[in-house]
């Protein structure tokens, strides 16, 4: 069932996300009177669709393909991934896209990224309208390194104050602001007294390929127990915090984790302190190794946006989410990183979206992948968008028009690419499904 709801999230962004992006396209040709013969969900290899219809009076065929790796808006007059060569060999019609000048081509090609990028502000202005915005701020906030931090010199209890000089804001960004700073070093507070750590740059494939470098250290503070718990009325309450099970000092919840799988089922002695006071108590450890206490979340932080105020701030995340990205794009596009080793397909979208329906979950990640789409879009090689948009500013800027041989050229190059880019990404998901 988990995995059958993990299939539908993915249809339904995909859908939603490419009749965003091919209806920049569609709106901005028929805006200039240039004609639209297909727009479709999904492609319709050898001309099969689950579904499609041509309202009277239009040009424009509507429909369903039956193999869902994305959509397409065929634009009359334009080489583009269905290789129509017939129809370049004719005489422009007034209406193809090869008869409009280069700025209304620019805007054409330009209008599905455009889209994209609008498409996530607005659920971004929705979601901050709607629910706010809660992280966990990084500022006064400890790291709980695994392997990888530790060998790079982090240690358990390291407050991270900046990479190079950038200082990060969020906790949960911390391993993906070092990737994208390319740092050269962290600055951290340890046991009261700062210090730099020197960043091994050859090793930013290690942080990309390596989840969990910071975990944050959570102290083992009570907020509540639940009814269900096992230790409903211990006599623990809000604020009291553990400081030993079994005699081992506990700093962290952590720390606990070990100690507590080898005592399933069974009783632990407990320290903790009140205040001034220290309680010492037994204890019981459910069958999966845990107490049942929900504990406090150190530094969350929380704003709320009205209607109005939710516009701007969503327009500030979603850039910031593009320059994200864009920074990502340049780390797997440099070989050294390994980063390519993080690229994903379908398979690594279906393992980000919840078991369970939650709608929070569901339109941040709908607002991610859009900016995800509309950035791949400009990369500047045909067959996306961005390659055409280079072509089309090359011809603004000289005055020169490229020939119809150079750009199915071009167009089959960037076919090649795009096929082996599919290809690493799908590699690289049956890799992490075999580990």
């Amino acid at each position: 069932m988990e995995i059958l709801l993990k299939i539908v999230q993915v249809l339904l962004a995909l859908s939603v996300l490419i009749i965003v992006h091919e209806l920049g396209h569609f709106a901005f040709a028929r805006m200039f009177g240039i004609r639209v013969e297909k727009f479709y969900l999904f492609f319709d290899v050898n001309g099969f669709a689950l579904f499609r219809f041509r309202p009277k009076n239009s040009s424009t065929e509507y429909g369903i393909g039956w193999l869902p790796l994305g959509g397409y808006c065929k634009i009359a007059g334009m080489i583009d991934e269905s290789f129509d060569t017939e129809q370049m060999k004719k005489e422009p019609a007034p209406d193809e896209f090869r008869s409009r000048p280069a700025w209304q081509r620019f805007l054409v090609m330009a209008g599905g990224a455009l889209f994209n990028f609008i498409f996530a502000i607005i659920v971004y202005a929705g979601i901050l309208a709607g629910w706010g915005e809660s992280y966990v701020s990084n500022d006064g906030n400890s790291i709980y390194v695994n392997e990888l931090s530790y060998d790079m010199g982090f240690r358990t209890g390291d407050r991270i104050l900046s990479f190079d000089d950038y200082v990060p804001e969020k906790f949960a960004m911390l391993q993906a602001d070092l990737a994208r700073q390319n740092a050269a070093k962290a600055t951290v507070l340890r046991d009261g007294d700062t210090l730099d750590i020197y960043i091994d740059r050859n090793r930013i494939g290690e942080v990309l390929n390596t989840p969990g470098m910071f975990g944050l250290a959570v102290p083992f503070v009570i907020d509540t127990i639940p009814p269900t718990s096992r230790n409903s009325g211990c006599g623990l309450t809000r604020d009291d915090r553990i400081i030993s099970i079994e005699g081992t000092p506990i700093r962290y919840v952590q720390d606990s984790r070990e100690i507590l799988k080898s005592y399933k089922d069974t009783t632990v002695a407990v320290t903790a302190v009140r205040g001034a006071d220290t309680l010492e108590m037994m204890m019981q450890v459910d069958t999966a190794g845990l107490l049942g206490i929900y504990t406090q979340i150190p530094g969350v932080k929380t704003r709320e946006y009205n209607a109005v105020s939710a516009i701007p701030a969503g327009v500030k995340l979603a850039f910031s989410t593009i320059g994200g990205y864009v920074q990502d794009l340049k780390l797997v596009f440099t070989p050294k990183t390994e980063a390519y080793k993080s690229v994903g397909s379908f398979i690594a979208m279906g393992e980000v979206f919840p078991g369970q329906w939650d709608w929070y979950a569901f339109i941040n990640l709908l607002a991610l992948f859009s900016i995800m789409l509309g950035v791949m879009n400009l990369i500047p090689v045909p067959p996306f968008d961005g390659g055409h948009i280079v072509i089309t500013l090359f011809e603004m800027i000289t005055g020169r028009k490229p020939g119809d041989k150079f750009l199915i050229v071009a167009q089959g190059i960037g076919m090649i690419l795009l096929f082996g880019l599919m290809m690493l990404a799908i590699g690289n998901d049956i890799t992490r499904l075999m580990r």
